[in-house]
This record gives C-alpha cells, sequence and structure tokens, in this order.
C-alpha cells in the first residue's frame, strides 16, 4: 500500500509537472487562432503588426537552448555568413526536430545561397509541421518563379492570400503573375 501511495504522488506530480508546461502551448495555439482570424480582415498596418506576433509565436522552440541557435542562425543571416547560419539551423533541427521555424530559417539561408533544392527540401518540412506558415509559401512561390514555374507561384501566392491576404509584395506578385499565366494586362 505505501508502495501504491508513493507511485500515486510520483504520478500526480508528473502530470502536474506536464500541465505546466503544456499549458503555454494551447494558450499559443489559441493566441495563434485568433491572430489568424484577425489577419485575415486587419488593414495594413494591423496586419504587419499581427504578421510580427504570429512570427514571434513562431519562434518560441520552449527552449531557451534552441531559441539561441534560432537567434544565432539569425545574426549570421543578417551578417550575411550562410555557412555559418545553415551550421547553426542544422544543429538547431538536429536537437529540435518537430520545430518548424528551424527548418523555415535553413530554407531561406539555403534560398539566400542558391542552393533551391535544399531550400525546397527545408519548406516541405516547414509546411509539413506548421501547414500555414505564410512565410515558407512566399519563399515557395519565389523560388518557383525564379525556376521558371510561374503556374506554380501563381498557385502558392493565392494561397498566402486565403491566409495573409496583405503579405508584403503579395497582390504584386499576383498581378504579375496572372498577366505571365493567363495573359491578364497589368
Amino acid at each position: 500500500m505505501l508502495l501504491l501511495r508513493s507511485y500515486l504522488k510520483c504520478a500526480v506530480a508528473a502530470l502536474i509537472t506536464s500541465l505546466a508546461f503544456l499549458t503555454p502551448l494551447h494558450a499559443d495555439e489559441a493566441e495563434l487562432e485568433a491572430l489568424f482570424e484577425g489577419l485575415k480582415s486587419a488593414d495594413e498596418a494591423a496586419a504587419n503588426q499581427i504578421e510580427g506576433r504570429i512570427y514571434a509565436l513562431w519562434s518560441r522552440s520552449g527552449s531557451d537552448a534552441m531559441d539561441l541557435l534560432l537567434d544565432r542562425g539569425r545574426d549570421a543571416m543578417e551578417a550575411g555568413d550562410m555557412t555559418k547560419a545553415i551550421e547553426h539551423f542544422s544543429a538547431l533541427i538536429d536537437h529540435a526536430p518537430q520545430f518548424a521555424e528551424g527548418y523555415n530559417a535553413r530554407a531561406t539561408a539555403h534560398f539566400q545561397n542558391g542552393m533551391y533544392g535544399l531550400s525546397l527540401e527545408d519548406i516541405r518540412k516547414t509546411l509539413a509541421l506548421n501547414p500555414r506558415h505564410f512565410g515558407a509559401m512566399s519563399g515557395l512561390a519565389l523560388i518557383f518563379e525564379e525556376i521558371g514555374k510561374p503556374e506554380g507561384a501563381l498557385a502558392v501566392w493565392r494561397e498566402v492570400e486565403l491566409i495573409n491576404p496583405n503579405a508584403e509584395g503579395l497582390a504584386q506578385a499576383i498581378l504579375r503573375l496572372e498577366s505571365k499565366v493567363e495573359g491578364r494586362a497589368l
């Protein structure tokens, strides 16, 4: 009986501890839902703020060490050192393979390095983990356009439009690609 009580106390303590860690995740999910809903009808200024908050939430891995790797990779990318950025993002992905933003950040570094195949693979992983990642979708559209697939680029931009209708450059990209693909005048 004493052993059972001891086990139950440990189990309850473990459950309470795990719930404490889960609560922020659920809070983030609820906040993200509200932000995505607001993004659909926001004016440009409000949309920029909402987009920033979404990116801030997406950038939280739940681990200070992983967040530091993300920050170091972004700093290296900002400094123009794509090799170092990719190293940091790869280390992040190795330690947190379910963290979509690690893949998205590395996809961006690969894109800036002209490595479209590697970027596409990381975008695929980003979208598998976070299907509403309009930043990854935008990168995919840019790659499609760059490699001469305007139909694919237009289709992806239209998906971005459903999620984030005020995305920077979206309206111009759609008009440009509609002109190319559908023969519409600019």
